[in-house]
């Protein structure tokens, strides 16, 4: 009954084989051997972006904050969530790597919304050389609250920037879970919505660690490639982070590894509201925050379940506490109805 993250699963038989497969003998370093070549015409072709650049870094922070630092000079300002993983959980590594560029929050909730994406893109570029260029629009998707953006919401975020000549970067270190949420392609949820830049996520379904940044403009890729280099983030011994992603698209096994986890979540969601608990993720793929008192997460708990709540174990037993509980793509139907089973006998 572990739902503490997606992060902390094991990593499919097929990524281990490949790895294994990839040890045999030598390869050129730095993404010069013919694996991650391969891997890059094979995630141009699943995006159907021909002229992309495609790099592969080992982790999703190095993924955003060197995309973004692509994207805004350090005089320049971030558009995002108030809650965006960019601002809330990366330690400034977005400013860093971009030299010192603000992040401007937009609105309230996990989801921007064009309304306050506009205003909050119209309050800079006001003061002069004393307030900060406008810079590019950040979203996440899945979101942090586990939403999942509407092509409409997406496409409307897109339209937004594009009124002001900013781009966008896609924060998708859940992307597969969005696109199998949606039923949709990773072109129709990348450039084709508006996209400039698009992390495609792996890590955090299923993958030992890499992440593959697709910049639809190839113009940028020098600059990312320099980036990524001084910013310490190029693997010598490449082809191990090759080699994860091409199991990944084999058989589109990261559609797959989604598809468990949604459904997973599904189940889930459908047993937190046949018990009475307040669901507050309106369009969740893999992850959905609840409520509920203080003594029934204690004891689900001491039940074995582990998750994340918001605020403190200790206090009344009646106060109301946010949980939140994530499916990896290796949780089966009967942990999820293990914990719904000492859920309701909480």
């Amino acid at each position: 009954m572990f739902f503490a993250s997606d992060n902390s699963g094991p990593v499919p038989p097929q990524v281990l084989t490949a790895l294994g497969a990839a040890n045999e003998g030598y390869a050129m370093g730095y993404g010069g051997d013919p694996l991650s070549a391969g891997v890059a015409d094979r995630i141009r072709t699943l995006f159907e972006a021909p002229e992309a650049a495609v790099y592969l870094v080992p982790t999703g922070t190095a993924a955003n904050a060197l995309a973004l630092a692509c994207l805004c000079p350090p005089y320049g300002t971030v558009f995002c969530s108030p809650v965006a993983h960019i601002h809330e959980d990366e330690c400034n590594a977005p400013e860093f790597y971009s030299g010192g560029a603000k992040l401007t929050l937009v609105g309230e909730g996990d989801r921007m919304t064009p309304e306050a994406l506009r205003a909050a893109i119209e309050a800079e570029e006001t003061r002069g050389v004393h307030g900060p260029l406008r810079g590019p629009v950040s979203i996440t998707q899945v979101a942090e609250r586990g939403n999942v953006h509407s092509m409409q919401e997406l496409r409307a975020l897109c339209d937004v920037a594009k009124e002001y000549g900013l781009p966008v970067h896609l924060d998708g270190a859940r992307f597969a879970n969005a696109c199998v949420k949606l039923g949709v392609t990773p072109a129709e949820m990348s450039w084709k919505a508006g996209v400039d830049v698009c992390v495609f996520g792996g890590t955090k379904n299923g993958l030992m660690g890499v992440e593959a940044v697709i910049l639809f403009d190839p113009a940028r890729a020098r600059e990312f490639e320099l980036r990524r280099k001084r910013g310490a983030h190029l693997f010598s011994k490449h082809r191990y982070l090759a080699a994860q992603m091409a199991a990944y698209l084999d058989g589109d096994l990261w559609r797959d590894l989604a598809g468990r986890a949604n459904d997973r979540c599904d189940q889930l969601v459908a047993g937190l509201k046949e018990a009475g608990l307040t669901v507050l993720t309106e369009a969740p793929a893999n992850l959905v925050f609840f409520e509920a008192p203080r003594a029934l997460h204690r004891a689900v708990m001491a039940e074995g379940a582990v998750y994340h709540i918001w605020g403190s174990e200790d206090g009344p037993d009646d106060e109301i506490v946010m949980g939140r509980l994530v499916c990896g793509w290796s949780l089966t139907p009967e942990d999820v109805a293990a914990f719904l089973a000492a859920l309701k006998a909480a």
